[in-house]
């Protein structure tokens, strides 16, 4: 016979049913997630742990508590996928918005000694000024241009996906695709 459950789950208000129901029938949503608001759905229903568990296809039932102790604290954002391991996010948005400046500025040829962005350049030039980074990687500068939609051109240099200098008669014009997001995702 189990025990008492030490964190049950909260009632849960219609939005959340509704979305959780929703969830626990796609097919275009991650597996996981979907198992885990099968769980939830279960243990509303008055199942316990491991029931619920079983219900869903998983044998563990402390993976269901762990899930539903995350569930009344964070909400809906315990359904999502978690932090998948390894090093933490050392790098505040601000600081992410700090090596994009720099990318998107273009560098000088005196100051910077190179003619077009590198990743080792960018990280030389980030280290060297005063609001910038002083330990930031080649690998942290390429996660978050990959991330903001940079990538590495031909011509060995990066560029924004979406976005275009054009020559016309009056002039260069910078054109931006309005569905570059959707065509990444």
């Amino acid at each position: 016979m189990t025990g008492q459950q030490k964190d049950p789950l909260r009632p849960l208000s219609v939005d959340e049913r509704l979305q959780l129901e929703h969830l626990s029938r796609s097919r275009a949503e991650p597996a996981a997630e979907v198992v885990r608001a099968m769980e939830l759905l279960a243990v509303a229903d008055g199942v316990s742990f491991q029931a619920a568990a079983r219900a869903a296809g998983r044998k563990s039932g402390d993976a269901v508590a762990h899930l539903v102790a995350r569930f009344n604290r964070d909400g809906m954002d315990a359904v999502g996928d978690q932090h998948g391991g390894g090093q933490p996010k050392r790098y505040t948005p601000v600081e992410q918005e700090r090596i994009l400046g720099e990318a998107r500025r273009t560098p000088d040829r005196d100051q910077d000694g190179t003619a077009s962005w590198s990743l080792t350049s960018l990280q030389r030039a980030l280290r060297r000024a005063p609001d910038g980074l002083p330990h930031v990687s080649t690998y942290t500068i390429w996660c978050v241009l990959h991330a903001a939609g940079f990538r590495w051109g031909k011509d060995r240099s990066w560029c924004e996906t979406g976005r275009v200098v054009r020559k016309r008669k009056s002039g260069t014009v910078t054109i931006t695709d309005p569905d570059a997001v959707p065509k990444k995702t």
